[in-house]
């Protein structure tokens, strides 16, 4: 089925996250006045709410098509505010997902920004275990680090012996190896989970012309 003839709405009703996330909105602005992000980006989440609540399918792919979605931190400070048990957080889980599963996460900016959280994130659980691996961390990628990392990295083994680490060592610690078996069940779950296939797809629509 091609993208532009799903039915948002009834793909969207499935989703446990949206089910329990969207009560019946009020359009009260509570939300988008507790908002961390609201205070930094052109994003109001009382508005996006409305628009879901709308159920426009014409609107609703237009809001998976933009940069919106992906302005959330997650931080659910609006669950715990919300007069009607809304959850705008949850709704964002959503569409997200959505978005990324027919590929019009590649046609915003800040969507598009997946293929970096996937091939640094993604690919480090994959082949180490952790979701940050200090030997996979460029200076180049990350100038907010200072010229102090480079010098991190060429001690990494002195330094973190000295914080108690187990920096490649067997058994247990902080960035210990992470055995074939463990990284083999690992690999399992992300398979069974979808997420090995939710990779797979953020590389192919990024590259889609």
């Amino acid at each position: 089925m091609k993208p532009e003839s799903k039915n948002i709405k009834e793909v969207l009703e499935k989703d446990i996250l949206f089910i329990e996330g969207l009560n019946g909105c009020i359009n009260c602005g509570t939300c988008t006045a507790i908002c961390p992000a609201a205070k930094f980006f052109d994003y109001d989440p009382r508005q996006l709410m409305d628009t879901v609540q709308s159920m426009n399918n014409d609107e609703l792919i237009e809001l998976l098509k933009s940069d919106i979605i992906w302005y959330c931190g997650q931080c659910l400070s609006c669950k715990t505010r919300c007069p009607r048990n809304n959850v705008p957080g949850f709704i964002i889980t959503a569409l997200r997902r959505l978005s990324q599963d027919i590929g019009y996460f590649a046609q915003s900016a800040e969507g598009r920004k997946q293929l970096t959280v996937k091939r640094i994130v993604g690919e480090n659980i994959i082949k180490y275990g952790y979701c940050v691996y200090i030997d996979e961390i460029e200076l180049n990628g990350h100038p907010e680090q200072g010229p102090v990392w480079q010098w991190y990295k060429n001690n990494a083994a002195s330094i973190l012996k000295k914080l108690g680490a187990n920096y490649k060592g067997s058994g247990e610690g902080t960035l210990r190896e992470i055995s074939e078996s463990d990284l083999a069940e690992l690999n399992s779950i992300l398979k069974e989970t979808g997420a090995l296939e939710k990779f797979d797809n953020i590389e192919r629509y990024c590259h889609e012309d």
